[in-house]
């Protein structure tokens, strides 16, 4: 057989995009009731309110009750979004929990969250070692088992760094709030809506880590004693990766679906310091009010960020159908991630 020439060849169309069909049905949050002011920190740590809003860009953050854990703040989040969405504990096809500081190691926090819903014949899922970056990962597992049989599931982002942060530490002290951030996900209706595109990427880095309590130094008498079991960041490391990597993520995730970042209606980015946001978004080119903020009041509060701004536009019917958002967060490891979704 001959080969034919370039010219006798048909022309080569570009695949098409794929759209996963899914609608985020509803949304909820939870707050802790304690709330910690700058002025409050400065008491103990050499550090004041003019430092940490010139560098963050937080004035206040929550911190959770001693006798409450990170499924407390999951199971009230969550039916604050089952209740947006008026969906049943029971219909619920999966319950997936993003979160790195989970109840306990054993038993999963998801299923803890799950019988205390009442949602008996979802599978639990736990989403737990990409830190701020965890809640995005659940989606996209979401997104997938959309697909298959799925109808309805629930993505519930927490996080209590309160109780891993070393309260003499300036470093990671003054960043950090407690917060769950809850979604309904179900299978889409308008064609063309839903998830249009993703980017997730990855490059290991212990510049951001908790170094005791696994199979590599497990929890002894010198790993409490010498603060092992704390989280420890490198500033530096994560405002050089976080500035670089979230744009790249974001424009990757943008032409993926096809859209230029103009046509992106808003912004909803990880929420661990005013500087980085901006920096980001002066990268992009994009103005600030398309990225809501709540971290000046809330603190860092990991993989619950996102669903806080996500929560706080959709409860004040600011996302109207057919607006296109991008969600984006880094974790540590690091891992990072973009979403990008035309609102059902």
């Amino acid at each position: 057989m001959t080969a034919l020439s370039a010219a006798q060849r048909p022309p080569q169309t570009a695949p098409a995009r794929t759209i996963l069909p899914i609608a985020v049905s509803g949304t909820g949050i939870h707050l802790p009731d304690t709330v910690v002011t700058n002025e409050q920190l400065a008491r103990t740590l050499d550090t004041s309110d003019e430092w940490i809003v010139t560098r963050t860009g937080i004035r206040e953050r929550r911190r959770l009750a001693s006798e409450l854990a990170v499924s407390d703040m999951c199971t009230a989040a969550a039916r604050s979004a089952l209740s947006d969405a008026a969906v049943e504990a029971a219909d619920l096809d999966a319950v997936i929990i993003a979160t790195y500081t989970y109840d306990q190691p054993l038993p999963s926090t998801a299923l803890i969250v799950k019988e205390q819903l009442g949602a008996h014949r979802a599978l639990p899922l736990d989403i737990t070692q990409a830190a701020c970056a965890n809640g995005l990962q659940a989606i996209l597992i979401a997104a997938h088992l959309l697909q298959g049989r799925a109808r309805t599931i629930l993505v519930v982002a927490a996080d209590c760094a309160s109780r891993i942060t070393d309260p003499h530490d300036r470093t990671t002290g003054v960043f950090f709030g407690d917060a769950a951030g809850a979604i309904v996900v179900t299978r889409g209706r308008t064609p063309g809506a839903g998830l249009l595109s993703w980017d997730f990427g990855s490059q290991l880095s212990y510049d951001v880590e908790i170094r005791a309590g696994g199979s590599r130094l497990p929890t002894s008498d010198r790993t409490v004693a010498d603060r092992d079991h704390y989280l420890r960041m490198d500033g530096r490391a994560v405002w050089s990766t976080a500035t670089t990597r979230l744009p790249h993520s974001i424009r990757t995730a943008a032409d993926r679906a096809g859209l230029a970042l103009t046509d992106i209606d808003h912004y909803f980015l990880h929420q661990a310091n005013l500087n980085i946001l901006t920096a980001a978004m002066a990268d992009l080119g994009i103005p600030m009010h398309r990225a809501p903020i709540t971290l000046d009041t809330l603190g860092n509060t990991g993989s619950a960020g996102v669903f806080t701004a996500l929560h706080q536009a959709h409860s004040h019917h600011r996302i109207a159908p057919g607006d296109t958002y991008l969600l984006s967060a880094i974790g540590a490891g690091f891992q990072w991630g973009t979403l990008c979704f035309r609102h059902d």
